[in-house]
């Protein structure tokens, strides 16, 4: 493998010379920067990230802990991530929390042990002892999607709106006469559980609908919490007659407790949810959902964080979400809305 000093050799110039022009100092005459150039990649040369980043205090390189690395939602927007951190020139180390706030602070505490220039984070809770370090430390962050109150001042959030989307889907519901409105809640202990449950209540009250407490089913973001959230709502004296899961995987458990039941979407139960997926064109019937721009997502909270890391202002970012009416409800699919 070839070294530093190889390259110096071959381009006839010294090792800090070669050193100035991989570090993009301005000091350096074009022709002697491309005859390094040129020696680097003749030879193969790759210059040691870890010994780059003791001289320049950088490893252009970024953390992302994710809640949930099985969520198709995660999954979008951690790819989203990483295309552009590489686009602009910065690797990116991903940390799977599980939805489990001691995951989370193990790979955040692995992440900055590895000297990552900045940290993207969707927290697990808004209760993360290390978290707060990390900001009152001085490290380079952004929330993204989830975020801690309480300290927005100190971290942008990148995050999705979804409350004019979940308004025209109550409207959506009310207007093919569904009354018995339900809902299967996120984690109390995230601000996107917390949020949705808010959005959808008030959505209600503007149609004169109640929201009994029989009629919120606590999940946690996966599948079974989806099912068993239906069965109760199943097992009631007066079922409701539409359902809005408040994520993709619990609206899938809640679908598979509908059919284990013999029961039928739509005749029997409307069913909706949030985060739309690819997988919900190809159920049958086809899932209404409201779906979040993902790909804007990852990218705004990554051009956000290098702000961070470079010194750049980075204000918070919101993007809105919308909704798409498919059959599950008991209409016609249509258009975005």
């Amino acid at each position: 493998m070839a070294s530093i000093k190889d390259v110096a050799s071959r381009a006839g110039v010294s090792v800090a010379t070669v050193s100035r022009v991989l570090n993009d100092h301005p000091a350096v005459r074009p022709d002697t920067r491309t005859r390094v150039l040129e020696a680097v990649a003749e030879l193969g040369y790759r210059p040691n990230a870890v010994a780059r980043s003791l001289r320049t205090d950088q490893t252009r390189t970024l953390g992302l802990v994710i809640s949930d690395v099985l969520n198709p939602f995660f999954t979008e927007l951690a790819r989203s991530v990483e295309d552009e951190a590489r686009a602009l020139g910065y690797s990116v180390i991903i940390g799977n929390a599980d939805e489990r706030p001691e995951q989370q602070d193990h790979h955040i505490r692995t992440l900055l042990d590895r000297r990552i220039d900045g940290l993207l984070v969707s927290p697990t809770d808004g209760g993360s002892p290390l978290i707060l370090d990390a900001v009152r430390s001085g490290t380079p962050m952004v929330f993204v999607d989830r975020w801690i109150p309480g300290i927005g001042n100190d971290v942008p959030v990148v995050r999705t709106d979804g409350c004019d989307a979940v308004r025209d889907l109550v409207a959506h519901l009310h207007g093919l006469d569904h009354r018995r409105l339900a809902i299967i809640a996120g984690p109390a202990a995230t601000t996107t559980g917390r949020e949705r449950v808010r959005a959808f209540r008030e959505a209600l009250a503007a149609f004169g609908l109640p929201l009994p407490d029989e009629y919120i089913g606590q999940g946690d973001f996966q599948a079974d919490s989806g099912r068993r959230a239906m069965a109760r709502f199943l097992d009631l004296p007066v079922p409701p007659d539409a359902v809005f899961a408040a994520d993709n995987l619990m609206a899938l458990g809640a679908m598979d407790e509908i059919r284990a039941r013999g029961l039928r979407v739509p005749d029997d139960i409307a069913l909706a949810a949030f985060d739309d997926i690819p997988w919900f064109l190809h159920t049958d019937p086809p899932i209404t959902a409201i779906a979040q721009p993902t790909g804007e997502l990852g990218r705004a909270a990554v051009r956000s964080l290098i702000d961070r890391v470079e010194g750049r202002p980075a204000p918070s970012v919101t993007v809105s979400a919308r909704l798409v009416v498919r059959r599950s409800c008991g209409a016609s699919e249509g258009s975005p809305r």
